[in-house]
């Protein structure tokens, strides 16, 4: 991996020369992960987010599926673009496909070719399922000892409900996501977009690059275990830990902060939601002197009522009947231009339309632009994070982005770079082992 090159590495007394890790700076990279390959054998959200985050640093992704349909999420839909459901668009950019029935011997023959040239494998079957096809960890790491293993399960790989299916609307479930999200009083929702599985990604995402880091040490593969029924209890955060600690179950607040007032979303004029939070006692001063008159302002500012965070949770309701009545006289894009530069953290509660025409947004390049297999140019949402390399001709980012792959595209491709010839690969594809 050209991010932790290193000329020798000890553990243990023990020496290991890389060979693989020895880039010149001088050298135009493609990503920092330029030289990573990356063995993906997950479908739907967790896995192809993961391994789309380290496609995205240079990363050689194969997506490995099966012969026919591939990957689950290519019929999620509609929207389709040129018959890809926009769900799969989303979450496998950069990628080679290679569609092959490694249930049969032969196709378990190349996969298993694949592991010995791979520095990750990650796969997301229900616990056990690949073990019992010889594509277990200790397998794999007899092929290569170097491999990392990363799994994506539902519930872990062991305990009472490891054999069950995981989906994400599940373990938010389990995990008590659903029972804090939704309108005070009303009944518990899913949040809008999948944040058991994304999180879950973004976990698998940064274990597999500590991994890596590791090997550099040691030499040594590992194997990473992630769940998206650990994840959701993680991200409870606060919540999860005040509960813990004082026995107190939180309510669903809707837009509203647990412990922070005021901290959430209020109704302007014209029916449009703006949002505000007060962090601090300041914050909450200058919402009051933007919000009333001056007299009106002070007379709540030293309120007992508001004086602090604690006293105004406890009259939370009493406060934002308040605010609510303030802010109902002017609709929501006059308060906007009251509250800039007032110090006050605040936002607009924006449609998707208005979010991609956000000039913060557009700025950030918040979204690319990359050629369909299919003909046309398709719209994706970017990498959320910048690196400034030291050195222009080093980048964190592969220098050109892609579009998802069609199911097999490249089966043939990597065939070929694996030694098999074309009479080969034609035998295998009148066998359906491959498809391509």
């Amino acid at each position: 991996m050209n991010c932790l090159r290193s000329k020798v590495f000890l553990n243990s007394g023990l020496m290991i020369k890389p060979t693989r890790f020895s880039t010149s700076v001088n050298e135009k990279l493609e990503g920092c992960l330029s030289d990573v390959t990356v063995l993906d054998l997950t479908r739907i959200l967790a896995g192809p987010f993961c391994t789309m985050l380290l496609s995205d640093l240079g990363a050689k992704v194969i997506k490995v599926e099966k012969p026919g349909k591939g990957d689950e999420t290519r019929g999620w839909g509609p929207p389709f673009v040129n018959g890809d459901s926009t769900y799969y668009l989303s979450i496998n950019r950069n990628k080679k496909s290679i569609a092959i029935d490694f249930k049969r011997s032969e196709g378990l023959k190349i996969l298993e070719k694949l592991v010995a040239s791979s520095d990750i494998f990650i796969e997301n079957y229900i616990p056990g399922k690949l073990n019992s096809m010889g594509l277990g960890y200790d397998d794999l790491n007899k092929i290569n000892p170097k491999i990392i293993y990363c799994s994506i399960s539902g519930f872990g790989p062991t305990g009472p409900y490891a054999k069950r299916a995981g989906f994400d609307v599940i373990a938010a479930s389990m995990g008590g996501l659903l029972a804090i999200t939704g309108p005070e009083g009303g009944e518990p929702c899913k949040v809008g977009v999948a944040m058991s599985d994304l999180s879950t990604g973004l976990y698998a995402h940064g274990a597999i690059l500590a991994a890596l880091h590791q090997r550099s040490i040691t030499g040594l593969g590992m194997k990473i275990d992630c769940n998206l029924l650990s994840t959701t209890v993680s991200i409870l955060a606060n919540l999860g830990v005040g509960y813990l600690n004082s026995g107190i179950i939180p309510p669903r607040r809707g837009t509203a902060h647990e412990t922070v007032v005021p901290y959430q979303s209020y109704e302007c004029a014209d029916g449009k939601h703006i949002t505000l939070c007060a962090g601090s006692d300041k914050m909450f001063h200058s919402i009051c002197r933007v919000i009333f008159s001056p007299a009106e302002a002070e007379k709540i500012i030293n309120d007992p009522k508001y004086t602090d965070n604690a006293n105004r949770n406890a009259n939370r309701l009493e406060l934002n009947k308040l605010i609510t009545k303030g802010l109902s006289a002017k609709p929501m894009q006059e308060w906007l231009k009251h509250f800039e530069g007032s110090g006050i953290s605040y936002g607009p509660v924006n449609e998707l339309d208005d979010v991609f025409e956000d000039p913060q947004v557009i700025h950030n390049q918040s979204v690319i632009s990359v050629d369909h297999n299919k003909g046309g140019k398709i719209k994706l949402l970017g990498p959320a994070v910048k690196y400034q390399p030291l050195a222009s001709n080093l980048s964190a980012f592969r220098s050109e982005m892609k579009s998802p792959p069609d199911v097999g595209e490249h089966t043939i491709e990597v065939l070929q770079q694996l030694g098999y010839n074309n009479e080969t690969i034609e035998q295998l594809k009148e066998k359906k082992i491959i498809q391509c």
